[in-house]
């Protein structure tokens, strides 16, 4: 099977069966998929097998694939994620830009490539690898963390500035200054245009817009995608390339409660398109090339590395930030990223460099993208290692914001007659109260109520990060399907109340002895009470009546929303703290 002799078909089911089976071995490792992808493209490719080569169909779905992949990128960045330490994150993202890319440019020169090509790598290495610090930091609970809102802002910053150079880059002509300057200034007139309307449709169009299909779930997904699509033809025809439009798509979705459920609706679409693109990347690539420059691209991603975590700590540091979150979030920006190769790859189309140079991008990519994650999982114990170095930089001006993120929280799966009445309580006992639920009508019912509400799905991993479950110090779910509640159990932390509910006994029993502290089953209660009753009934008739009036005023009360407080609040108070 060599050249043309495969088919279109077989070219395909060859790229994903070989990123299934490296992506596979790669998350054994600890690595991200992404490189294994990369490894797809140099394994299928001329470096190794040489069994495919990039035909239409490929380089048409990895096209896509850097549209979704930029479209995926815009969905994870919330503005009201960075909100209260914005000031300080501009001043990093834009100092860090500047600097960084002057390293780069230094060292590209001195490791003797042309003045084209050393423009290129500079503005192409700058930038950090958002999926993949957002993964492991989501991983290890601190995405919420101030080094890890600090990294998170300056990415969206990043990828801001990403999605600018693409589009100039992507421009038509380059003849000379001036044509280059107009260039310049029409694309950020168009971008300016389509993200003030991306800007109206997120607060006046999205959400209503959402809420009317959030209960399809095949329409929800639908209208998603062709939300970015729509961004996408408009991009195309002003002239602008499909990835400014499907970040702008993005982003906007950001800004909506339905974002996270649709992140992970959209995922495994987005997945398969990224699959195509990075392995496009190692298929146009041959051995030769790839390992043309590879003295330099070790050298360079050693320099840059160590380059990279001086000029974030200083920055970081110059903030007045404490020398532990200086040094958290500048060891989780060290790599080069794998949005080295979509420049790189634009780049060489553009005929502004040639594939050696794209190799030399992609090694680098690879070796510090697989060294950094080790770093971002084990940020906190080098951190320990090291400290008595980074104590010097101490002193009492320096102090941390206090950002808002949830814990010792309670969080809430589903509302329904058994769960509402206990927000009042919750919320009083342990603060926060955080409500989960796929209904779409839940959200506007508790819009005016001290209570968050995710819409979503439970099931979704993203979702159950972004509700904090690790950290809840309450965990209640209205939920009959054993898989939730299973779930629910085992991702609480051991010190957390957990109370699920059970339409049977033996489900019940099932999950008292997968951990849970207390399990409801309404049917069942609801049939001991009325035996109960019917007892009492039949021995006492006053004592009965006593007991349906004083259920009959519980009842009032509770549907005036006055209830007199819950003697059990008081189990959850200790000296004034919570303790559950």
């Amino acid at each position: 099977m060599v050249g043309g002799s495969v088919t279109i078909a077989t070219d395909f089911a060859l790229i994903v069966l070989t990123a299934v089976a490296l992506g596979y071995l790669f998350r054994l490792s600890g690595q991200p998929t992404i490189v294994a992808y990369i490894f797809t493209g140099i394994v299928l490719g001329p470096v190794f097998l040489d069994v495919i080569t990039e035909g239409e169909l490929v380089e048409l779905m990895a096209e896509l694939g850097l549209g979704f992949l930029l479209f995926l990128l815009g969905l994870k960045l919330r503005i009201d994620d960075i909100r209260e330490i914005l000031r300080p994150v501009i001043n990093i993202a834009i100092w860090q830009t500047v600097l960084q890319t002057a390293l780069a440019f230094v060292v590209a020169y001195a490791l003797g490539f042309t003045l084209v090509q050393t423009t290129i790598i500079a503005l192409a290495t700058v930038f950090g690898a958002t999926p993949i610090i957002v993964k492991v930091l989501a991983d290890k609970d601190e995405l919420t963390s101030l080094p890890g809102k600090i990294d998170v802002g300056v990415l969206i910053l990043q990828d801001i500035y990403l999605v600018v150079l693409l589009a100039i880059l992507g421009a038509e002509s380059f003849d000379d200054p001036a044509t280059i300057a107009v260039n310049i200034g029409e694309i950020f007139l168009l971008m300016a245009g389509i993200g003030v309307f991306s800007y109206l449709a997120a607060r006046h169009v999205l959400p209503e817009l959402f809420r009317i299909v959030a209960g399809d779930r095949e329409a929800f997904f639908i209208v998603g995608i062709a939300w970015a699509f729509l961004f996408i033809y408009g991009s195309m025809a002003l002239d602008l390339s499909i990835e400014v439009g499907a970040f702008l798509a993005g982003l906007s979705l950001a800004q909506v409660q339905y974002t996270t459920e649709l992140t992970e609706r959209v995922r495994p679409l987005t997945d398969l398109f990224m699959v195509v693109f990075f392995s496009s990347i190692g298929l146009r690539i041959a051995a030769d090339d790839l390992f043309a420059f590879w003295r330099e691209a070790v050298i360079a991603s050693a320099v840059l590395m160590i380059g990279n975590f001086l000029i974030m700590f200083y920055l970081i540091d110059r903030e007045d930030f404490t020398p532990e979150t200086s040094f958290l979030g500048s060891l989780n920006m060290v790599q080069v990223s794998e949005f080295s190769l979509v420049v790189g790859a634009l780049a060489v189309r553009q005929e502004f460099i040639d594939e050696p140079v794209l190799g030399y991008l992609s090694l680098m990519a690879i070796m510090t993208m697989s060294l950094s994650t080790y770093l971002i999982k084990y940020n906190h114990q080098l951190y320990d290692v090291t400290k008595p170095i980074w104590d010097r930089f101490e002193s009492d001006e320096k102090r941390d914001v206090d950002v808002r993120s949830y814990r010792q929280h309670a969080v809430v799966i589903g509302v329904d007659d058994v769960t509402e009445p206990t927000l009042p309580l919750l919320h009083e006992a342990v603060g926060d109260v955080v409500i989960v639920d796929r209904n779409p009508e839940t959200s506007e019912r508790f819009a005016d109520t001290p209570y968050d509400v995710i819409y979503g799905d439970f099931k979704h991993g993203e979702l159950r990060k972004e509700a904090g479950i690790g950290r809840a110090s309450v965990v209640m779910s209205s939920s009959v399907q054993p898989e939730i509640n299973e779930i629910a159990i085992r991702e609480s932390a051991d010190d957390a109340l957990v109370i699920v509910e059970s339409d049977g006994v033996d489900a019940a029993v099932d999950l008292y002895e997968a951990g849970a502290h207390y399990v409801t089953i309404p049917t069942v209660l609801a049939g001991i009470r009325i035996r109960e009753y019917l007892t009492r009934y039949i021995e006492d008739r006053s004592s009965f009546r006593h007991t349906v009036e004083e259920d009959i005023e519980r009842l009032r009360s509770t549907a005036e929303g006055s209830g007199p407080r819950d003697p059990a609040a008081d189990r959850f108070e200790t000296d004034g703290e919570t303790d559950v």
